[in-house]
């Protein structure tokens, strides 16, 4: 007999292990609306599963907090009840001997402690009180709640301007979202349960792509109501289109030379083409929104547009830039991410020829400014990050695309200070290695490494660490402020002023396209309201019938990418849209979540908001 043999796994293994990836899809296609409690007694019984018996409060404790929790759901509880879960799930915590114990009664103790207020309303009624969703996930996740699973069906059908239609909408500007929405509607795709979460994001694009683009939405007869909004981004022109349609004159406020805010001056060509927007923007204006151009507007500027107008808007982004705060920062060759992005978005290109660039940040921004020196001709590219990349709050897609144009990134390296020369120009950038530590915030901070501070030579220093806002001139009117962003209430309104809206960036912070959009269409309904109106925007297309398609397996159509050597010497659009082929493909692994899931008994899709 052979004294050892190599190690092959059973069935039994090789099932399990097809559980554990089964099971991890679920949990990556999360659902909005679970009941918490119900959440938590699962997560807790699973938990309970792979427990080795060794130590008590893992053997016993699970046992003991999981009958607790069934206790509440089947109406057995009571006051005394919920004190005893939050002592089991602390004491598991506290006394286990392995991660399996006591990150089991953390999690427990996390939810006991987080919606207690869910646990007591099992108690009170016997039901889950907890808000839950009456939309299908990749609805729920999108911050503009885009009727997604009609237009993959209109996609699908061939009905490519009927898709447009629908989106438009909760969300006039398809054509920018189809190229650089972030996507959140993906990460709750019920199809991830099964292969991967569908491309909804390339669907968009798609429809977009081979689109009627001659058709005008219906717009309401004229109301005599005029609106200001002030701010030419995403969220006011959202707000606009709205309010137009719904027949109000409407003058957007901008105080540069073009509209679109950060989608013109904080996202480069190549990931959206100043065509494309330019078009977009320009079928939302004929509907007949007024614009006023190098318009801009302080305290003083805003009283008088309340005086003129019925209702006004405010809805002035994020254009300030962050200071890094180093000594050595006012040195020549210093620049923020802000004013290089904004010359870019003017057309005024900077010549970057020959220069070693370092770029500090680790957001989309970041990534962009180190793509976008690479186009301008640097002889080298580095961003420097003090945290790992794998903690970058930049999307993957935008990391591997500025590593595969020669960007390197200087992980865990902290900027201590700017290096000049004796004329007072960049010479490089002084770093302090970092080792990362305890989570903070969401992520695990980074602490400063038993090594020596290096000088990494540079030529010129972007600094991409966020954007602030320009709110002083209103604070000083008495628009009530914190942290640097307007106060506005869930409707958008500002207290102690009649009339005055504000959203997006300068009342959320820094966002996303998509949570803007939303700002401006929430404000739209809620302006309107105001005006002493009620107008609804409702679905105009007739979707197509829904049939069972059966469960057939079928990966994810990706989008291709020009070749990097190609795409580095200009500012020409990097993505390649699906083909029909992919398009179809894709939109066939549509589940219909709204029909056969969830939504199907709650209604399935908003019709008119």
């Amino acid at each position: 007999m052979a004294r050892l043999h190599v190690m092959e796994r059973t069935q039994a293994e090789a099932v399990m292990s097809d559980l554990h990836d089964a099971l991890g899809r679920r949990l990556e296609a999360r659902s909005l609306a679970p009941c918490p409690v119900e959440f938590t007694a699962a997560l807790v019984n699973m938990c309970a599963t792979q427990s080795c018996g060794k130590c008590t409060p893992c053997r016993i404790g699970l046992g003991v907090l999981s009958d607790l929790l069934e206790d509440v759901l089947s109406n057995r509880a009571d006051e005394l009840t919920l004190h005893h879960i939050e002592q089991a799930a602390e004491t598991i915590y506290l006394s286990s001997d392995c991660a399996i114990g006591y990150e089991a009664g953390s999690m427990a103790l996390a939810a006991i402690r987080g919606f207690r207020d869910d646990f007591e309303h099992h108690i009170r009624t016997g039901s889950c009180g907890f808000g839950q969703n009456d939309r299908v996930p990749c609805v729920a996740g999108c911050p503009a709640n885009v009727d997604i699973p009609g237009y993959i069906s209109l996609v699908e059908a061939g009905r490519f301007t009927d898709a447009v239609r629908l989106i438009r909408k909760d969300n006039p500007m398809p054509i920018v979202c189809g190229l650089v929405c972030e996507h959140p509607c993906e990460m709750h795709c019920r199809r991830g349960i099964v292969d991967d979460p569908l491309n909804i994001l390339a669907l968009k694009r798609y429809a977009c792509e081979h689109m009627e683009r001659g058709y005008r939405p219906k717009i309401a007869d004229a109301t005599g109501k005029r609106v200001a909004v002030v701010g030419g981004g995403p969220a006011g022109i959202s707000c606009a289109y709205y309010l137009a349609l719904m027949g109000h004159a409407v003058t957007i406020y901008e105080q540069r030379a073009h509209l679109g805010g950060m989608l013109r001056y904080g996202i480069p060509d190549y990931r959206l083409p100043r065509t494309e927007l330019d078009a977009e923007i320009q079928w939302i204006l004929d509907c007949g929104i007024d614009v006023k151009l190098n318009a801009s507007v302080d305290g003083d500027g805003l009283r008088a547009l309340r005086d003129e107008y019925d209702a006004v808007y405010l809805a002035i982004g994020a254009h300030l830039d962050k200071k890094l705060g180093l000594p050595g920062e006012d040195a020549r060759g210093v620049e923020s991410a802000v004013g290089m992005l904004r010359a870019i978005g003017d057309g005024e290109l900077p010549d970057f020829s020959g220069e070693r660039v370092m770029v500090v940040g680790g957001g989309n921004v970041a990534m962009d400014v180190a793509r976008s020196s690479v186009r301008l001709g640097a002889s080298k590219v580095m961003v420097a990050y003090r945290r790992r990349i794998c903690d970058m709050t930049a999307q993957d897609a935008e990391i591997a695309g500025a590593q595969a144009e020669g960007c390197e990134i200087l992980e865990l390296n902290a900027p201590v200070r700017v290096e000049c020369d004796a004329d007072g120009r960049v010479a490089g950038l002084v770093v302090q290695p970092q080792i990362i530590g305890e989570p903070r915030w969401g992520r695990p901070a980074p602490r400063a490494a038993a090594a020596p501070e290096r000088l990494v030579a540079c030529d010129r220093i972007v600094v991409a660490i966020g954007q602030d806002i320009d709110s002083a001139p209103f604070e000083a009117l008495g628009i009530p402020c914190s942290r640097g962003k307007v106060v506005a209430a869930e409707d958008g309104s500002i207290e102690g002023f009649d009339g005055l809206y504000a959203g997006g960036d300068c009342q959320s912070g820094p966002a996303t396209v998509i949570r803007a959009i939303n700002a401006g269409k929430v404000a739209a309904a809620n302006i309107d309201r105001y005006l002493g109106f009620d107008h609804k925007i409702s679905l105009d297309v007739e979707l197509p019938p829904v049939q069972f398609k059966g469960k057939r397996l079928c990966g994810r159509c990706e989008l291709s990418e020009r070749e990097a050597a190609e795409r580095v010497g200009d500012f020409e659009m990097v993505e390649i849209g699906l083909t029909e082929e992919e398009a179809m493909q894709e939109a066939s692994r549509c589940l219909r979540c709204d029909h056969f899931g969830f939504g199907a008994y709650r209604g399935g899709r908003t019709f008119q908001w």
